[in-house]
């Protein structure tokens, strides 16, 4: 049996956290959701997330120095940036701090899902290459 993904919401709007958090479950993901980057931080489903879905804009931490603050720790998780306020220049940082995704909301559920499923191949992927470069040590 596979061990559904485990995806991490953080989303200072509730409503918008709502419907994530629902429509993630509808597809048989593990979710736990955050209305902040300090929340998210400080909780014990850094460690264990297979993906986190952030928003950019949020009152205190940004999706960005989120983003930043987990590679700073060693967090490797892929992370997806939305936003209700689309930016080429926003999109360019986040990419280049190492999101594997960046969309604007509202959002088609075909894109999330899209996304999703090339973080977490991308993360699958890398789990198979670290398990491969430590048993051919």
């Amino acid at each position: 049996m596979v061990t559904p993904s485990i995806i991490s919401v953080v989303e200072d709007d509730a409503s918008v956290r709502a419907s994530m958090n629902n429509l993630l479950r509808s597809l048989g993901y593990i979710v736990h959701t955050f209305a902040s980057g300090e929340e998210f931080l400080a909780s014990h489903h850094l460690t264990n997330t297979s993906c986190v879905i952030a928003d950019v804009q949020m009152s205190a931490m940004s999706g960005l120095e989120l983003l930043a603050t987990m590679r700073m720790q060693g967090h490797a998780a892929p992370f997806i940036v939305i936003t209700a306020f689309p930016d080429e220049n926003v999109r360019a940082r986040a990419m280049d701090a190492g999101a594997i995704g960046f969309f604007a909301k509202p959002f088609a559920t075909s894109i999330l899902i899209a996304c999703l499923d090339a973080a977490l191949r991308s993360s699958d992927q890398s789990l198979e290459l670290t398990s491969t470069a430590i048993h051919n040590v």
